[in-house]
């Protein structure tokens, strides 16, 4: 604790501050130290540690903002950033989620290999091995470049090889193309943590990565009507020899897909802002305004400045293992059971066309479980014992499925809805995400908690299609180990619950419950900042 004291001392008696000029007949990033005697016994940012792009828009001192301002800037927002936000998220998980889609559609058939569920498991296993090896370099680029022009090359990028897809017709020609998929993905969900955490206030910022972490569910509605639509598409010669079709409906799903995701990559180049204080789309007021409004979130803006003792603290604080934990608990889980997903509900009975419609009542399961948990955080401001009570219905379904057998129609009905329950395990997924926006303080120690974040989720979506093994037809181990997976992640929320508990306690005692927000942009971390307070 010496340590912490010293480092939010130095803050806290910065012996002298720039502030910066917004006289626009001058360089805007030039700044004068106009500090009087007067202005050294009030409590100011100390500018030494805040990026120099941030400073040309932070005040000295803590500006307020009203109510009614403050609602104001966040439509605005709202409007820009949210929706970009919003259908890129819903365009990489259909764009990711075609494997799944076509594996009724006739790939299997025309790659045979494809037929044993540890070969087509290896599909959706590659993309998010390749994710894992890039995790670090993307999140270390994402901290230094603009994020939105970067997100949409990798649109660009990733929606090239979507189409690619269409001309393979051997398992190594689909694997190079999927880990491909997997390099240019991986930037998605990084940059909108990050992008969540510069635009938007602590309170906010579970609803809005709820709103963009549903799409998982969005693209199995929409996903399964254009399923639909693409599995009726039959070409003469198809009927008389499929193998002989000018194109088949699989590839003209990878083809329509990606051809969509280009376009949007395009615009979004153009039209989602980097950070508030490089939005040309509005004043230089509101752009200070908008860089002020999340000083509160003590947790910074951004800065490009590395800080071995932040990595240090990264590694060494447990809050980072339990973030870990989360997300390769429900992954696992849930990566399994939506890469094989398609193919669980026609082993029950149905056909095809039932099955591609079947999938959007999942996605009504997936968007409900996530916005109703977003509302429960909202109005109980608990976010751990959310997490726990939307995963007593996974327990309840995953034991249904092991214990019931398949006889007739009653039974038919009583499995499937069982299986769609077992997706409010999403819940934890998506409120684990929002947790870490907003316990994590120190751009450097947030850039390694958020790669080692990405690195668990990918272990956990890596190896969930590789535990469904052949046969095994009612996938009875591989739910034993889900069931693992739940008890699990019940001890990690318990723990991580009791510590941030302690931590707080200990803060409160230490520096007393007022909170300064002043030195919100001083790149402090969450331990040694002393006016911040962990969410749970």
């Amino acid at each position: 604790m010496a340590a912490t004291r010293t480092s939010a001392d130095v803050a806290h008696t910065a012996p002298e501050v720039v502030r910066p000029s917004h006289d626009d007949k001058k360089d805007i990033s030039q700044v004068e130290r106009v500090l009087s005697a007067e202005d050294e016994k009030v409590d100011h940012v100390n500018y030494d540690r805040i990026d120099q792009e941030v400073a040309q828009y932070a005040d000295p001192t803590a500006v307020v903002i009203s109510e009614e301002e403050n609602k104001r800037l966040k439509r605005m927002i709202d409007k820009r950033v949210l929706p970009v936000m919003v259908v890129t998220y819903f365009l990489q998980s259909l764009d990711k989620g075609t494997m799944s889609v076509t594996s009724i559609m006739g790939i299997r058939d025309d790659i045979p290999v494809l037929k044993s569920n540890q070969m087509f498991g290896w599909l959706t296993t590659c993309i998010y091995l390749a994710v894992l090896l890039v995790e670090y370099p993307t999140n270390y680029i994402i901290q230094r470049v603009p994020v939105a022009k970067y997100l949409g090359f990798n649109i660009l990028a990733w929606s090239t090889v979507l189409c690619c897809h269409a001309l393979c017709f051997s398992f190594p020609a689909l694997v190079s193309v999927r880990t491909l998929l997997g390099i240019f993905e991986a930037v998605c969900q990084p940059a909108f943590l990050v992008m969540t955490s510069i635009w938007y206030k602590r309170e906010e910022q579970a609803q809005i990565v709820t709103y963009w972490y549903m799409m998982n569910g969005m693209q199995q509605i929409v996903g399964g009507l254009l399923a639909y639509g693409f599995a009726t598409i039959r070409h003469p010669s198809y009927i008389e020899n499929p193998g002989t079709a000018p194109i088949r409906s699989w590839q003209a799903i990878f083809i329509t897909y990606g051809l969509i995701s280009f376009c949007w990559g395009i615009w979004v180049i153009f039209s989602l802002p980097d950070s508030p204080m490089r939005a040309k789309c509005w004043s230089e007021e509101d752009k200070k305004l908008m860089v002020e409004r999340v000083r509160s979130n003590q947790t910074g803006l951004q800065n490009k400045t590395f800080r071995a003792y932040q990595f240090k603290e990264a590694l060494l604080d447990p809050q980072t293992y339990c973030y870990m934990g989360i997300q390769f608990f429900t992954t696992l889980p849930t990566s399994g059971l939506g890469a094989f997903y398609n193919i669980i509900i026609k082993g029950l009975g149905f056909s095809t066309l039932q099955t591609q419609l079947l999938a959007m009542v999942l996605g009504v399961v997936i968007i409900t479980t996530l916005l109703g948990s977003s509302w429960m955080v909202k109005k109980t401001k608990q976010n751990i014992l959310t997490m726990a009570l939307f995963m007593l219905p996974a327990f309840v379904g995953t034991i249904v499925i092991m214990t019931v057998v398949n006889k007739n129609s009653a039974t038919r009905a009583g499995l499937l809805i069982s299986y769609w329950i077992i997706f409010t395990f999403w819940a934890a997924q998506g409120l684990g995400m929002s947790m870490l926006t907003r316990n994590i303080g120190g751009q450097t120690k947030k850039t390694v908690c958020i790669t080692l974040n990405f690195v668990a989720w990918c272990a956990g979506n890596a190896t969930g299609p590789k535990v469904f093994f052949d046969g095994d037809p009612r996938y009875l181990k591989s739910l034993a180990i889900h069931l693992g997976c739940y008890s699990a992640l019940l001890f990690v929320i318990a723990y991580l619950r009791f510590n941030l508990i302690m931590r707080n306690k200990k803060k409160d005692r230490e520096f007393g419950k007022n909170i300064n927000t002043t030195h919100g942009f001083d790149d402090l971390t969450d331990k040694e900042n002393p006016n911040f307070r962990y969410v749970y």
